[in-house]
């Protein structure tokens, strides 16, 4: 019988109480709560399950709840002193903040007023509790209706854990979901200053000195600067993927995997699903993307013989990797062409990393570019054995498994597609209608120089590169379309002026070589008599040979007619 994936279900109750297939995480309330911190920060790139970890706390320390039956089986529940401590023995206030987002300040805004309503509605009790102040509750009233003013919103999670505190008579524990996306969406629509003081001011009234506060735990993709955010919170410990503490429990391990596998009778496929979703290292331990194992072991059981997805494509911020490569002024100090290669061809690349950013400054230096392909998933530190290696300030990162490495190709391939589409290449078709075999060569040359590589320098790259270069300029271009005795690279007609370019492509693995491979394409055209096609329709017929080695261009071309 087929598993039940909770594809898109980040609720722990609705997935213990309906069935749903879980791998169990429970054992990180025990790391939490054996080496205690006030503050708590967490951060973990997209889809590795933050969310579900903290539905899952707080459906394990919430006082209102009864979760034993949820709990029942997994490693937690036979912790039994723990349970007895902390299990549905907490006020807890949980908030995520992944919707709190808009084109403007004021549509974010509103999203947050709509969020801590919608929060204060779970809490209607406390308008009847006869233990909570009188003011509060008027205060209270005002953030559920929506219409109360800036500072009480700014101060509402103090408010609230003001408010559960003297209901329940125990110190409460706060939960912050996906901290950060406010400010990323803030900085990339130009109201960052504007959203900070807003977080700033929600996470400081709540985290610093409050004496209603038991603990607290925040999860987020980015490590914000302490002094940027949590100024003044006391006892506060950041977490990220460099570091040990929880390295095992947000994403799947080998052993989650294999288990997993083995409970869909898929254990054949797992070199294809580690060749592709792993290779994530948090701390010391080998990471796979939860979000993708589960998306292709559900396909799988569908049909057994689907091929690995991409399926972080349209889930993640995927822009983050174009946005580096738009940085054009970049490209000559810090080499990025030149690195982006090296990783696209499986190699590494030493980087001097910075985990505590700031948004309004994440795209000010190729050092934060850097820093931000890391944090949020798009890189993995290597393995190494060398103990020092840290400490000459670099870290040696590479892409860490094929999904994300064919994700980098089709952005390099689709920015390059929009670079020529804006391109001014007149210069480049006069020289191929004037059969200036100089020039072609030269223009080719520093344009292939100036971009990225994302085939290892094959044949099929730089056939990619030339039609890429020739389209969208005008004139309609084929492919290896059937002319002749064969199919021939490129074919380019200017039908208003009736003349037509055929061309074949070829690559060599030395530069002495180039004008020998360059007059063997031009043969290849007369002895497959690719130009005969067009003789009957077009007045010029030019065929060109052009041969490429790693970023060096010849043209060789002969006039047909």
């Amino acid at each position: 019988m087929s598993l039940c994936f909770p594809l898109g279900i980040d609720d722990f109750s609705k997935i213990r109480k309906e069935n749903y297939y879980y791998v169990d995480k429970t054992g990180f309330i025990k790391e939490l709560l054996g080496d205690p911190f006030e503050v708590n920060l967490i951060t973990r790139p997209r889809r590795f399950g933050k969310t579900l970890t903290m539905s899952m706390m707080e459906d394990f320390f919430d006082i209102g709840r009864d979760s034993r039956d949820d709990f029942q089986g997994l490693f937690i529940y036979n912790e039994k002193e723990l349970c007895k401590q902390w299990m549905n023995q907490w006020p807890t206030l949980f908030l995520t903040l992944k919707s709190v987002e808009g084109r403007t300040f004021e549509s974010a805004y509103g999203m947050l007023k709509v969020l801590i309503a919608g929060l204060c509605k779970q809490y209607s009790f406390l308008e009847e509790s006869s233990y909570v102040d009188r003011d509060d509750k008027t205060i209270f009233k005002q953030l559920k209706a929506q219409n109360s003013t800036p500072e009480n919103l700014k101060d509402c999670l103090y408010t609230l854990t003001r408010m559960l505190f003297s209901h329940y008579r125990k110190p409460v524990i706060v939960l912050i979901d996906e901290y950060d996306v406010p400010l990323a969406k803030a900085s990339d629509h130009g109201y960052y200053i504007e959203m900070l003081e807003i977080i700033r001011a929600l996470f400081s009234n709540v985290l610093k000195t409050n004496k209603y506060l038991k603990f607290a735990v925040i999860t987020g993709c980015l490590r914000i600067s302490k002094e940027s955010i949590f100024t003044g919170s006391n006892n506060f410990v950041a977490n990220s993927i460099s570091d040990n503490r929880f390295e095992e429990w947000i994403g799947f391990t080998q052993q989650d995997v294999s288990k997993l596998l083995t409970d869909a009778h898929f254990t054949d496929k797992m070199e294809e699903i580690r060749i592709w979703y792993d290779g994530y290292r948090f701390g010391s331990v080998a990471v796979y993307c939860p979000w993708d194992v589960l998306n292709h072991v559900a396909a799988l059981q569908k049909n057994p013989d689907r091929m690995p997805q991409n399926y972080w494509e349209n889930t993640s911020h995927n822009s983050i990797i174009r946005k580096f490569i738009d940085r054009r002024d970049l490209w000559k100090e810090e080499q990025i062409n030149e690195d982006f290669e090296v990783l696209l061809e499986g190699g590494s690349i030493e980087k001097k990393l910075e985990e505590n950013l700031t948004y309004d400054m994440i795209h000010s230096t190729a050092e934060n570019l850097w820093s931000l392909l890391y944090l949020t998933g798009y890189l993995t530190k290597t393995v190494k054995d060398d103990e020092t290696y840290d400490e000459r300030g670099k870290t040696e990162l590479r892409i860490p498994n094929e999904e994300i490495r064919q994700l980098f190709r089709t952005t390099v391939s689709d920015w390059f597609k929009d670079q020529m589409r804006i391109s001014d290449r007149t210069e480049l078709f006069d020289a191929l209608w004037q059969q200036d075999e100089e020039k072609c060569s030269s223009i080719l040359s520093d344009m292939i120089f100036n971009t990225i590589s994302y085939h290892d320098y094959r044949e099929d790259y730089y056939h990619a590169f030339m039609t890429g270069v020739l389209s969208f300029a005008g004139y309609k271009v084929k492919s290896n379309e059937e002319r002749g005795e064969g199919r021939p690279d490129i074919i380019l007609w200017d039908e208003r002026r009736g003349r037509a370019m055929v061309i074949e492509i070829k690559r060599t693995d030395s530069i002495k070589k180039l004008e020998f491979t360059c007059e063997a394409a031009i043969r290849q055209i007369e002895s497959r008599r690719y130009a005969e096609a067009f003789e009957e329709e077009y007045e010029e017929i030019i065929g060109f040979g052009i041969c490429f080695y790693k970023k060096r261009c010849m043209v060789k071309s002969k006039r047909f007619r």
